[in-house]
């Protein structure tokens, strides 16, 4: 079994979202309205406009102003590296949820969601501090 995920996201806009995307630092091609592909490390993630979404999982989307109905979590290389993704995002249009703090002691991240209310988290690990088992 091939272990690549693909991961469908709806979006309103396609090229409008791609542009974010890029604007924020992950590579993203658009095909026109129809579909983008967005690459953050080894993970693939494919926006569709609402409609076509809609069509091939035979429901609704999720109204993200109200509900959440998944989070991504993205690894940072450093504190700092949190910090600037963030001001990225901002820039960019996105919201911000979460501003960045640290969570007990070896953990340092914040909370975005994008232009259609999609959620995302950018987090540091200080894996010399984490607590051992």
């Amino acid at each position: 079994m091939s272990q690549e995920i693909w991961i469908n996201l709806p979006v309103k806009d396609v090229e409008r979202s791609t542009a974010f995307f890029n604007e924020i630092g992950f590579h993203a091609v658009s095909f026109g309205n129809e579909r983008a592909k967005l690459a953050i490390g080894q993970t693939t993630i494919l926006l569709f406009p609402d409609e076509a979404f809609e069509k091939f999982t035979g429901s609704k989307t999720a109204d993200t102003s109200h509900s959440a109905e998944v989070i991504f979590s993205i690894g940072a290389e450093s504190r700092e590296e949190v910090d600037a993704f963030i001001q990225k995002v901002e820039f960019a249009g996105g919201s911000i949820f979460g501003k960045p703090s640290e969570t007990d002691g070896w953990m340092y991240g914040a909370g975005f969601a994008d232009l259609d209310g999609h959620r995302w988290n950018l987090l540091y690990m200080d894996k010399s501090k984490m607590p051992k088992r």
